[in-house]
């Protein structure tokens, strides 16, 4: 049953009080006795100043307020017994579905106070290929040109003299970056230093990026890439500074700072 207003009950009981005092002064005014003074005309003149209309129109007010209240309280007294009869078959609430102080309440989202739409600009870490990184590369090749060839005008190139096929140096090495090979060839069979110890490196390094699918350039997130090629690197590493700096006469192991080091480029 819907509330009135308490402002909407005032003002119906002032309407109601108006209209009461004006037909009991109607009232009064048709019982009265004549007056010799001319008192019951003075009356009689107050009462007419009432028009018939008016009182009919209270009454009639009145006659419909007393029935609306009549129902008013008929409706609420069956609200509340339908409401009593609802609330005494309802059955209780599980112990599982009450709160931590005995709510009921189900909590289906919180939504984070502030605007829908992202007004801020993430930074991306990217760099347009044209014209910014073109324009570095084309720039940084230049440099390094014109350096090569200044420098290959005033420097000498260390060249060694004419190879004799008579004479075989000693010790016979392969050029820096086939050194790391040629360690290995003193390790292992020619079939395992040669093709299985660098196959399997290659071959590792090829599925790195297969493994490790996570999109971000940076280390720190690429851990499992990073350190496959750094072992190779290390690995490949290690073996050409032995073949370069520990290796002497007959490709025997010598310590550099004892008999010097057998290295050209």
């Amino acid at each position: 049953m819907t509330e009135i207003p308490e402002h909407l009950r005032k003002r119906a009981a002032e309407a109601r009080k108006k209209a009461e005092g004006a037909g009991d002064a109607a009232e009064a005014a048709e019982g009265a006795p004549p007056a010799a003074d001319g008192g019951g005309s003075a009356a009689t003149g107050a009462a007419s100043k009432i028009p018939e209309h008016l009182l009919q129109r209270s009454k009639s007010a009145k006659q419909r307020e007393s029935e609306g209240a009549t129902a008013s309280t008929a409706v609420a007294a069956a609200a509340a017994a339908a409401t009593a009869v609802a609330t005494a078959t309802a059955p209780a609430p599980m112990a599982s579905m009450t709160g931590p102080a005995g709510h009921t309440q189900r909590l289906l989202t919180v939504v984070k106070s502030g605007s829908i739409q992202d007004i801020k600009a993430k930074p991306l870490d990217k760099v347009h290929t044209w014209p910014h990184l073109i324009v570095v590369e084309f720039g940084a090749s230049l440099a390094v040109t014109a350096f090569l060839t200044f420098f290959s005008i005033f420097v000498n190139a260390p060249l060694l003299r004419l190879a004799d096929v008579n004479a075989t140096p000693n010790p016979s090495k392969a050029p820096w970056y086939f050194l790391g090979l040629q360690e290995l060839l003193t390790m292992f069979h020619p079939m395992v230093a040669g093709v299985t110890i660098p196959g399997i490196g290659l071959f590792a390094l090829m599925l790195a990026p297969y493994i490790d699918k996570n999109p971000s350039n940076k280390p720190e997130d690429r851990k499992f890439a990073v350190s496959v090629f750094t072992l190779f690197m290390m690995f490949w590493a290690v073996l050409v500074i032995i073949g370069s700096f520990f290796r002497g006469p007959g490709f025997n192991f010598v310590f550099p700072w004892v008999e010097g080091i057998f290295f050209d480029l």
